[in-house]
C-alpha cells in the first residue's frame, strides 16, 4: 500500500537539495495531493488534475499520493485556490486565515472550530490537524501546559466524581465562542500523582509537559466529526515513518525529552482501535513507538501508571486489537513465523510498557523482599571441563531480568493487585499460532533480528509458558546427559547420565532423601539430569509413571502431620511449616528439591501450600494480607482490630507479647518489640502490631525452615527461566496442577486404538459409567490411568489420554500405562460388568508389574 509517508520520503531526499528546497518540494506535493483529493473550490476549473474539475476521476488517498509525486516531476498545473459555490470572500480567508498555525492548544482548537462551524466549512481545521499531526515538531510543541501542575492540582485530579465546573471554566478560558457547547469532562485520573517518584508534574526525569486533560478534550470534541477524525488517520500515516526514522538514525529523544510528547497525545486518541487504523496506521506507529530508547520507554510507563483502569484497559485493548488482526488475518506456521510479522513483534512490545504502568498503578509491594542466600549454590564439579570443551554454561550468572523491568526498579511479583488482571493481557490468537520450538531457540540465542514472545511473557497463557519450561529442561538434561558421556571419555569413568534413584516401597524418604542429600553435597549438577527411578523388587521400566509414583508417595510421606515438618490447618486443608519441627535443615532442603525435580520433570504433587509461599519462592516477604489465606481466623481478628472504633488499650489490653504452641502443645511466648509484655496494643501503633505479628507468624518463626527449602528448590531450578516467565499463581499451577477436573474435555481430547473408536458401544458405555462417578472415584481413575489426580496446565483436555482395546470379554481388570496416559480396555459385554471391573481397578491398584 502507498501513502502519504511515500511522499515524504521521496520529497526529502530529491538530489540532496538544501533544507529550503526540500521544504518548498514538500510544499508542492502537498499542494498537488490536496489538488487530488479536495480540489481548488472551483467549479468550473478546466485543470484534468483537480478533482474539481468535472472530467476528473476521483482518487483515493494512497492513489493521489502516488499521483501527486508524479505531477510534482513533470511540473503540472496547479490550481489558484477559489471561493467555494457559497462563495464568500470571508469564506476564502477562513481557508488561509490558519496557515501559519504550526502547532495547537485547546483555545485554538476551539477558535478554529468555532469559525468552521459558523460557516459550515471544516475544511481549514482539516488542513490544520492534517499539518499539526503529520509533523512530529508540531506535535511536540501541542498541548504542553503553561506550567508544571501543583500537587493540590493532581490531587484535585484523582476524584472520579469531581464537578465540571473547573472544565467549564477551563474552556472558557480558551474560547468564548466553545462555551457555546458543553465542555466534556475530564476522564482522567493520575492516580498516585501526590505521591512518591512517579508525580507526573513533578520537577526531574519525570515530568510531563504536555497537557493530557486538555488532550483529551479536544479528542472528545473533534472525533465525533467523521471527516475531521479521517484527517487524524491521514495524519498518523504520514508522520509514523518520520517519527521510526528519527528514532532509529537521529537520536532524537536524547536531544529533546519532550519528543516523547507526540507518543503521548498520539495515544489519546479513543479510536486507534477502530478498523481503519488497524491496517496501516497503528502498525506504522506501533514500529516507531518501539524504537523508542529504554528511558523513554520507562517514562512512559510512568506516565500511564498515573491512569485510571478504563484507560490502562484502552490503551490494551489498542495494541491487543492489532496483534489479533494480524494474526488472524494471517496463515502463521511453522515456515511463516509470527515472530517475522513486524506489526505483531511492535505491538507486543509496545503492549509491554501498558503491561508495567499496570503493575505500578496497582497496589505494589516493592519492600518485602528476602534475603538472598548467604551461601551461593554450589557449581557443578564439571564446570572446567565444560570450559574446556567450549560447552560453559549460558545463564551461570543467573536467570535473565527484563531490561524495562529494570530501569523501572520493579517486578511483577511485586505486584500486589494490577488495575487490571494480568489476564487481560494474554492474547490467546496469538498463542495459538505461536511455534514455541522456533519461539524458545530464538529466546536463548538472544539475536536482535529474531523476536522471542517469551521476553514478553505477559501475553502467554500458562500452556505455553508451560511448553517452553518443558523445552529449557529438556534441552538442559540432553547437555547433562551428553556432558557426562564426554566426561567419562576424558577420566575413563563410567558415569551415569541419568539421575538414578533406586528406593524400596517400604523405606522411600530413607532411600530417596539419603541418596539426594549425596547427590546436593558431591555434584548438584546431577540434579539437573534426567530423572530415572526404579522401586527395587518392581518390573517398572521408568517412562514418566513411575517417577509420578514416587513423587506421590514421597509428599504423603513427607507431609504426614505424624512426622512434624509440617503443620496442617482443617480450616484451609493446607500445610504450613511446623516452627518447631525436630528435623533438621538438610531434611526440608531436601524437600524443595523434590518440589523442584517434580518441575524439571514435568510431574504434578499432591501438595496443598497457601500462595505466600509460592510468593516466597519468587523472592517475597510474607506480609499481613498473605495471612487471609494462611491464616484466616488470625487475619479476621487482626482485621478487626485495626477497624475497632474504641479504645484499643483500655477495651482489649493487649501486649507486643504473642503466644504459640508447640508440637507438644505447649504455650512458646514471643516478643514482637523488645520487652513486648510491657507495651501495650493502642489504636496508635496497632498498624506496627499487626505488621509485626504478621511478620512473626510468617517469616521469622519459620525462617530457617523456608531458607533451607528454597535453597533445595533452587539448587534444581536456579538457572531455569521459571522466574522470569511465571507469576507465583502459575507456579502452584505447575507444580500442584488444576484441581478443576473436567471429564467432558477429556472425553473430547481422548484418541482410540486396537479397533476402537469415539462410536464403539463399550466407548460410549464407559463414558456413561465414568461421568456417573462420584468426585472421588474420578480422582482415583485419573490416578490410575495416569499416575495423578489432577490436572495437567490447562486442564484436562490437555491431557491426551489413549483408550486401547484388551481383547474380548473377560474376567480380566482394565490395566493401564501412566507412562504413556493409555487405558487398556477389554470389551465387556455388559455395562454392569464393565463398571464393576473398573471401580476394582481403581480401587485397589498399587505397583508396578510387567502385562
Amino acid at each position: 500500500m502507498v501513502s502519504m509517508s511515500f511522499i515524504t520520503l521521496h520529497a526529502s531526499n530529491l538530489n540532496g537539495l538544501q533544507f529550503r528546497k526540500r521544504a518548498a518540494a514538500k510544499h508542492l506535493i502537498e499542494r498537488y495531493y490536496h489538488q487530488l483529493t479536495e480540489g481548488c473550490g472551483n467549479d468550473s476549473c478546466s485543470n484534468a488534475w483537480c478533482s474539481s474539475s468535472r472530467g476528473s476521476n476521483r482518487l483515493d488517498n494512497n492513489a493521489a499520493a502516488v499521483k501527486a509525486l508524479e505531477l510534482y516531476k513533470i511540473n503540472a498545473k496547479l490550481c489558484d485556490p477559489h471561493p467555494s459555490k457559497k462563495g464568500t470572500t470571508m469564506n476564502h480567508c477562513v481557508r488561509d486565515d490558519f496557515k501559519d498555525v504550526n502547532y495547537l492548544t485547546e483555545e485554538k482548537v476551539y477558535q478554529i472550530l468555532h469559525m468552521c462551524g459558523e460557516k459550515e466549512d471544516y475544511s481549514p481545521l482539516i488542513r490544520v490537524i492534517g499539518r499539526v499531526f503529520s509533523s512530529a515538531e508540531g506535535l511536540v510543541q501541542s498541548f504542553r501546559r503553561s506550567k508544571p501542575p501543583t500537587k493540590e492540582e493532581l490531587k484535585s485530579l484523582q476524584s472520579k466524581d469531581e464537578d465540571k465546573d473547573e472544565d467549564e471554566e477551563e474552556a472558557a478560558a480558551c474560547s468564548a465562542a466553545a462555551m457555546e457547547e458543553d465542555s466534556p469532562g475530564s476522564s482522567s485520573r493520575l492516580d498516585g500523582a501526590a505521591s512518591g517518584d512517579n508525580d507526573v508534574g513533578k520537577l526531574g526525569p519525570d515530568e510531563v509537559s504536555v497537557d493530557i486533560d486538555a488532550v483529551r478534550r479536544v479528542y472528545q470534541r473533534l472525533l465525533s466529526n467523521d471527516k475531521i477524525e479521517a484527517a487524524f488517520l491521514n495524519a498518523l500515516v504520514y508522520l509514523s515513518p518520520n517519527v521510526e526514522c528519527d528514532l532509529t538514525y537521529h537520536n532524537v529523544y536524547s536531544r529533546d525529552p519532550n519528543y516523547l510528547n507526540l507518543f503521548v497525545v498520539v495515544m489519546e486518541n479513543s479510536n486507534l482501535h477502530s478498523p481503519d487504523y488497524l491496517e496501516i496506521a497503528l502498525p506504522q506507529f506501533c514500529r516507531a513507538m518501539s524504537k523508542l530508547p529504554l528511558p523513554a520507554l520507562a517514562k512512559l510507563a510512568r506516565l500511564w501508571s498515573h491512569y485510571s483502569a478504563e484507560q490502562i484497559h484502552r490503551i490494551m485493548e489498542t495494541f491487543q486489537q492489532l496483534i489479533t488482526y494480524k494474526v488472524v488475518s494471517n496463515e502463521f506456521n511453522s515456515r511463516n513465523l509470527v515472530n517475522d510479522d513486524d506489526a505483531v513483534v511492535a505491538a507486543t512490545k509496545c503492549l509491554k510498557i501498558v503491561y508495567y504502568a499496570n503493575v505500578m498503578g496497582g497496589e505494589v509491594d516493592t519492600e518485602h523482599n528476602e534475603e538472598e542466600d548467604e551461601e551461593p549454590i554450589p557449581e557443578s564439579s564439571e564446570l572446567t571441563l565444560q570450559e574446556l570443551l567450549g560447552e560453559e554454561r549460558r545463564n551461570k550468572k543467573g536467570p535473565r531480568v527484563d531490561p524495562l523491568e529494570t530501569e523501572l526498579t520493579i517486578r511483577t511479583s511485586d505486584s500486589r493487585r494490577p488495575l487490571i488482571p494480568f489476564q487481560e493481557f494474554v492474547n490467546e490468537p496469538l498463542n495459538e499460532v505461536l511455534e514455541m520450538d522456533k519461539d524458545y531457540t530464538f529466546f536463548k540465542v538472544e539475536t536482535e533480528n529474531k523476536f522471542s514472545f517469551m521476553t514478553c511473557p505477559f501475553i502467554l497463557n500458562a500452556v505455553t509458558k508451560n511448553l517452553g519450561l518443558y523445552y529449557d529442561n529438556r534441552i538442559r538434561m540432553y547437555s547433562e546427559r551428553r556432558i557426562t558421556v564426554l566426561y567419562s571419555l576424558v577420566q575413563g569413568q563410567q558415569l551415569n547420565p541419568y539421575l538414578r534413584l533406586k528406593v524400596r516401597r517400604d523405606h522411600i524418604i530413607d532411600d530417596a532423601l539419603v541418596r539426594l542429600e549425596m547427590i546436593a553435597m558431591e555434584n548438584p549438577a546431577d540434579l539437573k539430569k534426567q530423572l530415572y527411578v526404579e522401586f527395587e523388587g518392581e518390573q517398572g521400566v521408568d517412562e514418566g509413571g513411575v517417577s509420578k509414583e514416587f513423587f506421590q508417595l514421597v509428599v504423603e510421606e513427607i507431609f504426614n502431620p505424624d512426622i512434624g515438618m509440617f503443620a496442617y490447618d482443617e480450616r484451609t486443608k493446607m500445610f504450613w511449616f511446623n516452627p518447631s519441627s525436630f528435623e533438621n535443615e538438610g531434611q526440608f532442603t531436601l524437600i524443595g528439591i523434590v518440589l523442584g525435580l517434580a518441575i524439571y520433570n514435568n510431574c504434578i504433587l499432591d501438595v496443598h501450600f497457601p500462595m505466600v509461599v509460592y510468593r516466597k519462592l519468587m523472592g517475597k516477604k510474607g506480609t499481613f494480607r498473605d495471612l487471609a489465606d494462611s491464616n484466616p481466623v488470625l487475619y479476621q481478628s487482626l482485621k478487626e482490630l485495626l477497624e475497632y472504633e474504641g479504645s484499643v488499650e483500655e477495651d482489649m489490653m493487649i501486649t507486643f507479647q504473642i503466644s504459640q504452641t508447640d508440637l507438644f502443645g505447649n504455650p512458646l511466648m514471643y516478643d514482637l518489640r523488645e520487652n513486648g509484655d510491657q507495651i501495650p496494643v493502642t489504636n496508635e501503633n496497632r498498624k506496627e502490631f499487626v505488621a509485626q505479628y504478621a511478620e512473626y507468624m510468617l517469616n521469622k518463626s519459620v525462617e530457617k525452615q523456608f531458607k533451607a527449602f528454597r535453597r533445595g528448590f533452587h539448587m534444581v531450578t536456579n538457572e531455569s527461566p521459571l522466574k522470569y516467565l511465571f507469576r507465583p499463581e502459575e507456579i502452584e499451577l505447575l507444580i500442584c496442577g488444576s484441581r478443576n477436573l473436567d471429564f467432558q474435555a477429556l472425553e473430547e481430547t481422548t484418541e482410540y486404538d486396537g479397533g476402537y473408536s469415539r462410536d464403539s458401544r463399550i466407548i460410549k458405555e464407559f463414558w456413561e459409567t465414568l461421568h456417573s462417578f462420584a468426585e472421588e472415584q474420578k480422582r482415583l481413575f485419573l490416578q490410575f490411568t495416569t499416575g495423578t489426580d489432577r490436572a495437567p496446565v490447562g486442564g484436562l483436555g490437555k491431557l491426551k489420554m489413549i483408550i486401547a482395546k484388551n481383547g474380548p470379554d473377560t474376567d480380566r481388570l482394565p490395566t493401564s500405562h501412566t507412562c504413556f496416559n493409555v487405558l487398556l480396555l477389554p470389551e465387556y459385554d455388559t455395562k454392569e460388568k464393565l463398571r464393576e471391573r473398573l471401580l476394582k481397578a481403581i480401587l485397589y491398584a498399587k505397583g508396578f508389574g510387567m502385562l
